[in-house]
């Protein structure tokens, strides 16, 4: 199973499975992670889920807080 990491405006997210069956959670500075409060649809392709998140995250963006990146 694949996962994904972003930085979305501050908030860190993982995005586990493939196209049609994804799993997101909020990842803590601790290193535990719990179930996001939200789902990602399973048309979003691989390599749209940094701008699915951006578009649902978009009112946290701060002057600080001002990208959406994928983590390696």
């Amino acid at each position: 199973m694949k996962e994904f990491r972003f930085n979305i405006f501050g908030k860190f997210i993982a995005i586990t499975g493939t196209a049609g069956a994804w799993r997101a959670f909020y990842l803590g500075a601790d290193g535990k992670r719990r179930p996001a409060d939200f789902i990602v649809p399973g048309d979003v392709a691989e390599h749209e889920l940094c701008e699915y998140l951006a578009d649902l995250y978009h009112e946290n963006a701060t002057p600080r807080n001002c990208k959406a990146v994928q983590l390696s």
